[in-house]
């Protein structure tokens, strides 16, 4: 079978450095390629030089029979490659035909003068929905859909431009199961259709349902490309890390203490979203928090935090009562907080790491709400080289902008933030997500490490296996309330799920 895309000896160079090195990539039509490794193994630059947005320094490219140099994007898109990245390109002003069209919008001549024909567009992209299974009007603001429609919209943003090759980039990072099995069901109809879709993920349990051949990164360079069926789930992290990545060094390890640093009574948010919730936390555990989202487990994290406000309930800190009525009360009572999502609400993009890190311990030290304070940039620096020596941060310098760096280094750096302003209690929302194995493992082992060293550890995840391989114990929510509690020895995936889901 002739390719859809062949990719032939792309290296790639920045200032020097080799992000890629004599790499062959192809899609077949109407096959899942997987494409693994870790976080600045290469992956999103192979993929950004199909769409265009980078030159190759070598290589070529083959399209329809046509040798390629270089791609610019408009090329990408007239060979009807598409791209859906992690984070959604779509905008929430506009309505969902609106951003299946922008930039495309057919016209029509009335009385000789050309006008939007927005019958069409709304013709074609109820055509579209459909065919992705989404039941919402074309009209409908994009910024009123959950995450997990606005991903099916960026599918029939990609079906819009009768895309051949579609580029899905951790499509599931933000789904539940349920959405998951929804946007497999698409998969494989677009498979029937001969499209060639090319899917990242670091989600090893969900590659064999959808995949059929697996290509492997590592460091800039082609480890192999196989059929799924033909390798182990070990095989492939093994290619990925390169090394056997032990389980059991992930596992639970606190010394039981009954000295509790942390207590929330009775806490429910104004709008409800949060009732009544009262838990416990104890020195040298992490404790993790599961349910579906929307269940109530980020929107208690918020509250805490002061980005919520509060009906009723008390926090006790370290023995002492706090009251929380913002984010700026938060850092100073010694709270940090790593959201769920990094690159909206983690770290400021037109910063430096050095910056980045030292931003909240800024915060903390100054006064009067933040209008009164000194900014000693050599001792800032100097914080952020003890932060990146600590915490491993792979780098070229402290002075670089941290969009640069990997998902995991990105997330090393806001970890490293919190720690330079002396943080006491750390809640880590989603804390691994779009983050490889071999980073999952250095988050959790830090993670460990801070709970050792006596700092409080909340930790909100959506994986099962992760919070089972991480947590001491493990608080279920469900409709805004805490529904099961259950200590490592107790907790299943299947006792999990079934206190999230049922009327218990």
């Amino acid at each position: 079978m002739k390719p859809l895309v062949e990719m032939r000896n792309i290296t790639k160079k920045f200032s020097g450095v080799t992000a890629l090195e004599n790499i062959n990539f192809d899609i077949l039509s109407g096959e899942v390629h997987i494409l693994l490794g870790e976080n600045g193994a290469g992956k999103s630059t192979l993929m950004k030089i199909l769409s265009g947005i980078y030159e190759p320094t070598e290589g070529s490219i083959i399209l329809s029979g046509r040798e390629y140099s270089k791609l610019t994007p408009a090329d990408s898109a007239e060979n009807k490659i598409s791209i859906i990245y992690q984070e959604l390109s779509l905008i929430d002003e506009l309505s969902i035909a609106e951003n299946l069209f922008v930039g495309k919008l057919p016209t029509k001549k009335v009385m000789g003068i050309p006008v939007v024909d927005f019958a069409h567009i709304h013709e074609k992209t109820a055509e579209l929905l459909k065919r992705v299974g989404l039941n919402r009007s074309p009209s409908t603001l994009v910024g009123e859909l959950p995450i997990s429609e606005k991903q099916q919209v960026e599918i029939a943003k990609a079906l819009a431009s009768d895309a051949k090759v579609i580029i899905m980039d951790e499509p599931t990072s933000s789904l539940t199961t349920e959405e998951v099995n929804k946007l497999f069901a698409i998969i494989r109809q677009l498979k029937k259709e001969g499209v060639g879709i090319v899917y990242i993920s670091h989600k090893m349990k969900e590659l064999a349902e959808i995949g059929d051949r697996v290509t492997v990164l590592k460091d800039g360079k082609h480890v192999g490309t196989k059929p799924l069926k033909d390798v182990t789930t070990d095989q492939l992290v093994s290619m990925m890390v390169g090394r056997e990545l032990n389980a059991k060094n992930l596992n639970p390890h606190r010394a039981e203490t009954n000295e509790v640093i942390f207590e929330v009574q009775h806490l429910t948010r104004k709008d409800r979203a949060v009732q009544d919730v009262s838990f416990k936390l104890y020195r040298g555990e992490i404790l993790g928090f599961a349910g579906l989202i929307g269940s109530g487990r980020t929107e208690l994290m918020n509250a805490i935090f002061g980005a919520a406000e509060l009906e009723s309930g008390d926090m006790t800190l370290f023995g002492e009562k706090v009251i929380i009525k913002s984010p700026h009360d938060a850092v100073k009572k010694g709270l940090a907080f790593i959201t769920e999502n990094r690159r909206e609400t983690g770290f400021f993009h037109n910063f430096e790491i050095w910056k980045n890190i030292s931003i909240s311990s800024l915060v903390r030290k100054s006064k009067w709400g933040g209008i009164w304070g000194f900014v000693n940039k050599q001792a800032e620096q100097q914080q952020a080289e003890e932060q990146k020596k600590v915490l491993r941060i792979k780098c070229s310098s402290i002075l670089q902008n941290i969009t640069e760096l990997s998902g995991g280094n990105q997330q090393k750096v806001i970890i490293g933030k919190w720690l330079a302003a002396q943080a006491r209690l750390m809640i880590f929302d989603e804390p691994t997500r779009g983050i490889d194995v071999g980073a999952k493992s250095e988050i959790y082992a830090i993670m460990r490490k801070l709970a050792n060293e006596g700092k409080g550890i909340l930790m909100v995840s959506s994986e099962l296996p992760e919070l089972l391989a991480v947590c001491d114990r493990i608080i279920v929510f469900k409709d805004g309330r805490l529904r099961a509690t259950f200590t490592n020895e107790e907790a299943t995936e299947e006792k999990i799920m079934l206190a999230a889901t049922s009327d218990m």
